[in-house]
């Protein structure tokens, strides 16, 4: 696909960290970009800075994405690349015993399992079938109609303790990557997946400098945490290479997570 200003994309969770990097990228590219997120201060920012457009949209409602999907295309017409960058994490083990007093047992939080698989799972094929159905009504030409990445993480692969809602959300995301490419594949849309590992987001930007170098440190090569612009670089990749379809790629710098 040719990034030029005939393309307009969609971006989940794109207000900050990795949404709001591949957001400057894309728009450096002359693509008219929407941002889909719940933080309005920052994505109103950040629309401003590349000339786009912001949607509060809360992914797991259906009439929000609905609502954002209609704005951005009144804006900017039918996307071609959707970026699903939206998620959140409630780290806590299965079932465990409390800190303070070891015979009291905590189980896992039905209702946060619920909450993290609701946005990051659902969430993700919301959008994706409300942007691929979009998709589907463009008359065009090109091998591409349409391109749709996602944003999985190595907890899909190798999880740690504490992870399992996240691992399970991801790893969701991950299997239906396959699936989806295949329904479209006779109709010009490609679905990839990114798996960053530890990336210098806001969240980990929050963590004391002792946290962050242990992070670093952990990392085989090179020896740090990921850039945003590195996750927006693949994206872009994606995008552009017509070969890139069904794939599921980490960008983690050869890190494998230990169980804790």
């Amino acid at each position: 696909m040719e990034l030029n200003a005939s393309v307009s994309a969609v971006i989940t969770g794109g207000a900050s960290g990795l949404g709001a990097a591949t957001a400057r990228a894309l728009a450096s590219h002359g693509v008219k970009v929407a941002l889909f997120d719940l933080n309005a201060e920052m994505g109103e920012t950040l629309a401003k800075e590349i000339g786009g457009v912001f949607c509060r949209v809360d992914v797991c409602s259906e009439g929000d994405v609905e609502a954002g999907f209609a704005k951005a295309r009144a804006a900017h017409g039918q996307e071609r690349i959707l970026v699903n960058c939206a998620g959140i994490s409630s780290p806590g083990k299965t079932a465990g015993r409390s800190k303070e007093d070891p015979s009291v047992i905590k189980p896992y939080s039905m209702a946060n399992f619920e909450r993290v698989l609701q946005t990051n799972l659902v969430g993700t094929f919301r959008c994706i079938v409300s942007s691929a159905a979009g998709m589907l009504t463009l008359d065009t030409r090109e091998a591409d109609r349409g391109v749709v990445i996602s944003t999985a993480s190595i907890a899909a692969e190798d999880g740690q303790m504490g992870q399992v809602a996240y691992t399970a959300s991801k790893a969701g995301i991950v299997g239906m990557t396959l699936p989806i490419a295949r329904d479209f594949s006779s109709e010009g849309i490609r679905v990839n997946v990114i798996l960053p590992g530890l990336f210098n987001t806001p969240l980990v930007a929050r963590a004391r400098d002792v946290v962050k170098n242990a992070l670093s440190a952990s990392v085989p090569y090179p020896k740090r945490m990921g850039e945003p612009e590195e996750f927006a670089s693949l994206a872009i990749e994606m995008c552009r290479n017509s070969y890139f379809n069904a794939a599921t790629v980490r960008l983690d710098g050869a890190l494998r997570m230990a169980p804790n």
